[in-house]
């Protein structure tokens, strides 16, 4: 029989600026699952569509979340069917929100599911990213579906030429695209002390993994997102997109304290039998 996984304990923290946008189109949320907890969902979305259209579109990727996470039964749903779920009714309802606003809403997602003993699923579309980091390096992180991503790939450019290439911001697949969009999915095990960061471009933009890593790992969630922000926005001089990102780390449960010990009670010594009869007279 397999010995249960210990529970982990969650910190997360979730920042967002408009950046030098004149409207701010980026949805970012962590949600506590109503009835297990530890087990929460993280969610960002990166709406596009100029004006209220990119707005719309995010919104509508909250909502669907929102509403399908509160029906999730952990350990009998499973998982990326929930994940696959969202992204695949997100996309319809952003659909349907461009006929009826007569707007091209677009949105880019990433969105983690976690379970209190460390389980974790993600699932992305688009140029939103999610990195795991462990003991200060990157151990994992989403593949864009962007233009220069498929020239990372196929090793006509390195990364760092990617963040500057002049067509970075060119998707190759998004939510409410006239074609269903391809869904990118990954499961792993998370342990004591790994992070998750979840970001919009407009935050990563301006990194490198290494120094995502060191932030994330060397500082508290809340404080690591005022700090990357701070820094992407000196970083854009005046030219920045809006931003959304969310910090969330784990750390062992304590174990509980020992029960305390019984009170010693000292009883006296039983008298020897014959010293405690009495003498015959």
């Amino acid at each position: 029989m397999k010995a249960a996984r210990p529970r982990l304990q969650l910190q997360a923290s979730i920042g967002t600026h408009r950046g030098d946008r004149e409207y701010q189109q980026d949805r970012v949320e962590v949600l506590a699952h109503p009835r297990l907890r530890g087990a929460l969902l993280a969610v960002v979305a990166d709406g596009m569509g100029g004006r209220s259209g990119g707005r719309l579109a995010a919104d509508q990727v909250m909502i669907t979340a929102t509403q399908l996470f509160e029906r999730y039964i952990p350990g009998s749903d499973e998982p990326q069917e929930l994940l696959r779920t969202i992204l695949q009714e997100s996309h319809t309802m952003i659909r349907l929100t461009a006929i009826s606003a007569e707007q091209e809403p677009h949105s880019t997602v990433a969105c983690v599911l976690l379970h209190p003993d460390g389980a974790c699923w993600w699932a992305h579309v688009g140029d939103s990213r999610i990195h795991l980091f462990r003991e200060g390096r990157l151990q994992r992180r989403t593949r864009d579906h962007s233009y220069v991503q498929d020239l990372v790939d196929s090793g006509e450019l390195t990364e760092a030429m990617a963040r500057n290439h002049p067509m970075s911001n060119v998707l190759t697949a998004s939510l409410g695209t006239a074609e269903a969009p391809p869904l990118s999915f990954d499961a792993l095990q998370l342990q004591a002390g790994d992070a998750l960061l979840l970001c919009t471009d407009g935050v990563w933009h301006y990194f490198g993994d290494h120094e995502l890593a060191i932030t994330v790992d060397t500082l508290e969630p809340r404080e690591a997102c005022e700090t990357l922000i701070g820094k992407a926005r000196l970083r854009a001089g005046g030219r920045g997109d809006n931003l959304s990102l969310a910090v969330i780390r784990l750390s062992a449960r304590p174990a509980p304290p020992p029960p305390p010990r019984p009170p010693r009670i000292e009883f006296p010594p039983l008298e020897d039998d014959a010293a405690a009869k009495p003498g015959k007279a």
